[in-house]
């Protein structure tokens, strides 16, 4: 029941992103404490309508912040790759550019998290694309104590709660391209 809600769901909202679209920028997060105090950061190289994290990646690599992008493993779980902010070390993969190199053995040195989603409720629970690869992430880096922060405009942020099943990992914080709400 909840998976076909979810199912449902992805589809309205990502029909609403689509019809509303306006390009805007996620910079300001860069300058909440909880980013200024990181060191290394995991985030995601967005496409197609996701809020846009290429201004922010290379915002925290110019203030000093190591900043890691995901590559789907075989499994379908995420290796994290440090970036330096070279387009010539991404590759295309599908719909998505990931990282070449070397994956990061240590994930206990990621300080925070910014992760794509669909929309979050007022509980922190995110809808994400459905493949279940940030569940896994978020499991993982909540071992360590890592903040996590989505990334989703403003209609995205939602009171009424959303589906969530055992599998799904709620997040620290929202970021709108105006405001971070923590959870």
């Amino acid at each position: 029941m909840e998976a076909e809600q979810k199912k449902e769901l992805r589809l309205e909202f990502r029909k609403e992103r689509e019809q509303s679209y306006i390009p805007s920028t996620w910079l300001h997060i860069a300058n909440c404490a909880e980013i200024q105090r990181a060191q290394v950061i995991a985030s995601y190289i967005s496409y197609e309508l996701e809020p846009e994290t290429k201004d922010l990646n290379l915002a925290l690599i110019n203030s000093g912040k190591r900043v890691l992008l995901p590559r789907v493993a075989a499994d379908n779980g995420l290796e994290w790759i440090e970036w330096n902010g070279a387009s010539s070390i991404l590759e295309k993969r599908g719909k998505i550019m990931e990282p070449v190199g070397p994956a990061m053995n240590n994930l206990s040195i990621i300080d925070v998290a910014i992760v794509p989603a669909l929309a979050v409720d007022r509980a922190g629970n995110r809808l994400g694309q459905g493949g279940g690869s940030y569940d896994r992430a978020l499991s993982e880096l909540s071992s360590f104590n890592v903040w996590s922060v989505a990334m989703i405009y403003g209609p995205e942020l939602v009171s009424a709660n959303l589906p969530y099943e055992p599998h799904d990992k709620k997040v620290s914080a929202a970021a709108t391209p105006t405001i971070i709400v923590r959870f």
